[in-house]
């Protein structure tokens, strides 16, 4: 159940990856829901976003221990 939560949060940050601000705020709930090991996992996944999309750099923050 857990693995279908972040497979579902990847696809809704990739389909937000336009808006910066609807990004923050997607990855803001993923923070809430996910488990710790799957946090240091989309941390990874966040970061090839934001090689593809550079306006994306300030969502980085929230991922700050």
């Amino acid at each position: 159940m857990a693995r279908a939560m972040f497979e579902y949060t990847k696809t809704v940050l990739n389909k937000v990856s336009f808006d910066a601000t609807l990004f923050c705020k997607e990855v803001q709930k993923a923070l809430q829901r996910l488990l710790p090991y799957e946090i240091e996992e989309l941390k990874i996944f966040i970061q090839s976003l934001v090689l593809q999309n550079p306006d994306l750099n300030q969502c980085l923050i929230y991922l700050k221990p």
